[in-house]
């Protein structure tokens, strides 16, 4: 069973208007910023899928700390993207699994990704805090784990954020962050916290030092929530006066080697229940002979870019930049979220803090994507109903 009781409470008491309502307040809370689909739904897990999203998490995690995986990491680091002064752990920690079924149907959460990256904290509070205005989402159900509330959830988030700067002093740094589809994260981020989005374009450079302008008055830059995705970074011609490799007088959250260590890259690391079999394709003497259950990837793309989920010998053949590419065995997603226009498929984003100091992080909150096409990200799936983004509520 992949989804509790409440779904059919849920579904007998759907009205459009509501949603509708319910989508009109995000927007207006959002400063009319969201430029990607929310589902009509949440996701409402069983137990059962639920202690199976949280030991593969946990599993997980705890795999990729292990001296094994830990001790490689670095060699995903191209030599002239290595950035100075990299912290012992990153501060965020992200990971996506599939909701399947094992032969017997029981859940079996399926790795797809992982990331050493910021995700959208704050929309996902914002998100909870919208849908218990609209919908009768019972007082049990939450979207938090570790045992954490709303409240102590946003005190973690503005701890690792801020640590004993003043908020004007942090900046969200991000590539001309009023075109990202995700700017709604970045203004709630604002809203709840006092941290300005900014372009790394504004930013200024002497000597160790970075600063930026805010009500005409400039500031010096001690924390910087980074928000750039690199792979964006090199498809755009933007001037700027830092380098991501200078030796800066700043704190990174996260410092931007996570990016590359913490990715796709760990994914043929993995020997767990959890992780489908993968493979880096520059080390491959020989293609899977089942190749057409394959999907390939890019190491470094975000948002679904360069996947390929069709594979062909001839379209793995053309590839020259090998190196950057993994096969990923396919996973079979269950139609978990029985909605009224059919089964959908879902995927959860665990998400994890990681404060300084912790041994290991902590699993805080979730996302969950929806979709009854080939692709889950919600740049995929703008139209169809009962489809894109949300969050999932657990007993």
């Amino acid at each position: 069973m992949l989804e509790s009781d409440f779904r059919h409470t849920f579904n007998a008491s759907f009205k459009p208007e509501v949603y509708e309502a319910f989508i009109a307040d995000l927007k207006a809370r959002g400063r009319n910023a969201l430029d990607f689909r929310v589902s009509e739904t949440p996701f409402f897990p069983s137990r059962e899928l639920t202690q199976e999203l949280v030991a593969a998490a946990q599993g997980i995690a705890d795999e990729l700390r292990s001296e094994r995986i830990w001790s490689r990491l670095h060699r995903a680091i191209p030599l002239n993207l290595a950035a100075p002064n990299e912290d012992a752990h990153p501060q965020f920690l992200q990971i996506d699994f599939a909701v399947c079924e094992d032969q017997n149907g029981n859940p079996l959460p399926q790795l797809i990704e992982l990331q050493g990256f910021p995700t959208v904290f704050a929309f996902q509070a914002l998100l909870d805090e919208t849908a218990r205005r609209h919908y009768d989402i019972p007082a049990p159900l939450t979207s938090y784990f570790s045992g954490l509330s709303r409240e102590r959830y946003l005190a973690m988030l503005k701890e690792i954020l801020l640590g004993d700067c003043a908020p004007e002093q942090t900046i969200l740094l991000e590539i001309e962050p009023e075109k990202q589809k995700t700017r709604i994260d970045f203004y709630a981020t604002e809203d709840y916290f006092g941290i300005a989005p900014v372009c790394l374009t504004d930013v200024k450079k002497r000597g160790k030092k970075l600063f930026y302008r805010k009500n005409g008055k400039e500031i010096p830059i001690e924390r910087i929530y980074n928000r750039v995705i690199f792979d964006e970074l090199d498809k755009k011609n933007l001037a700027f006066e830092f380098s991501f490799q200078d030796d800066l007088d700043v704190k990174w959250l996260n410092h931007p080697n996570w990016f590359l260590k913490i990715s796709k890259y760990c994914l043929p690391l993995f020997q767990s229940k959890y992780a489908p079999k993968a493979y880096f394709l520059s080390e491959l003497e020989k293609y899977p002979d089942d190749l057409e259950n394959y999907v390939a990837k890019p190491l470094f793309s975000f948002s679904g870019g360069g996947v390929m989920v069709d594979v062909t010998k001839e379209d793995l053949d053309k590839i020259e930049d090998r190196a950057n590419y993994l096969l990923q065995r396919k996973v079979n997603y269950a139609p978990a979220i029985q909605t009224p226009e059919g089964g959908t498929k879902v995927e959860v984003r665990m998400m994890f803090f990681w404060r300084e100091g912790d041994e290991k992080p902590t699993l805080v909150n979730n996302l969950v994507r929806m979709s009854r096409g080939k692709l889950i990200n919600t740049m995929f799936n703008k139209v169809q109903n009962w489809t894109g983004s949300n969050i999932a509520y657990h007993l």
